[in-house]
């Protein structure tokens, strides 16, 4: 699908080489007007994610919990406001606080909620959406609310069988160099996140300029299925979380609260993480958990949407 949606683009590459037409020369400013604006926030964000993951020990995480697992969600789910992190290393980092003893509730409330509203991820969208304080605090409630529904509904309804996580250590390595470990988890976050920022800065491109207006316009006029439209491109793009607000700026065309739901939608649930949830805790997890963090964000963003927004 994501290769359909990007094979426009690659056409008004290649008919470009050829003809320097008004589309190709929008398509090439979108895209790198994006890119560039979001470099700054996803080198941020990995070298920060690369510090966290090399100097500080996990167990500082499962020693601020609460030990009742009810109030170990919210507090799990508050503590990705100062803890950044990619949604790449989010998997990982939730799967070894089980092993190491977290209640998984709240091992998947950190898991939602860290790569969605930590400090540069907020900071970026401040600056993608200036004068628009209300969206960054959209973006806040509508990830807090998504992060704990779901670790509540783990509580509820989780089930044993469908997580079998193979425990992978993160963090500092006895013996091992820390600042290596840095350069190591900085160098593999950011290229590969780089990767899914250029791939998603082609895909809006795209979707601004090769996508009919007709097209557009039959979801952009309607509430819910602009806000559906929105959240199920989100999943397909995978745009890194510390990127997504630049490109949801970029799609003017459509309702602030479907933008927010493109903002909530992408750090939870995208293809990248369906696919590490799978290889980490199941296929069976994967399914049910990405399906269940799908409709609840999308819920939270259209109701905190329709009222702030």
């Amino acid at each position: 699908m994501l290769g359909a949606a990007l094979l426009p683009g690659v056409l008004i590459v290649v008919i470009g080489r050829w003809s320097d037409a008004p589309a190709m020369q929008a398509w090439r400013t979108v895209c790198l007007a994006i890119t560039v604006q979001a470099m700054p926030f996803l080198l941020l964000g990995t070298a920060l994610s690369g510090a966290i993951n090399a100097f500080v020990p996990e167990r500082v995480f499962s020693r601020l919990l609460p030990r009742r697992p009810v109030l170990a969600v919210p507090v799990a789910g508050v503590a990705g406001v100062v803890l950044p992190g990619c949604e790449c290393a989010s998997v990982p980092v939730a799967n070894s606080l089980i092993g190491r003893g977290v209640t998984p509730a709240a091992a998947f409330a950190f898991l939602l909620s860290a790569p969605a509203i930590n400090p540069v991820v907020l900071t970026a969208t401040a600056i993608a959406f200036p004068g628009r304080p209300v969206m960054v605090l959209a973006r806040l409630l509508a990830s807090l609310a998504t992060a704990a529904i779901m670790g509540w509904l783990w509580l509820w309804l989780g089930k044993e069988k469908w997580l079998r996580p193979a425990v992978r250590h993160t963090g500092h390595r006895e013996g091992a160099g820390r600042w290596r470990e840095f350069r190591q988890g900085f160098q593999h976050d950011f290229l590969h996140a780089g990767g899914f920022l250029v791939v998603g800065a082609m895909a809006a491109a795209t979707f601004n300029v090769a996508v009919p207006r007709s097209v557009l316009d039959t979801f952009s006029g309607s509430p819910w299925l602009s806000v559906l439209f929105l959240a199920s491109l989100a999943v397909l793009l995978a745009v890194c979380s510390e990127a997504d607000a630049f490109v949801a700026a970029s799609l003017a065309g459509f309702s602030p609260t479907a933008r927010l739901a493109f903002m909530v939608v992408g750090p939870m649930v995208d293809l990248k993480l369906i696919a590490l949830q799978a290889g980490t805790f199941g296929r069976a997890f994967a399914a049910r958990f990405s399906t269940a963090t799908l409709v609840v964000a999308v819920l939270c963003s259209a109701a905190i949407g329709g009222v702030l927004l």
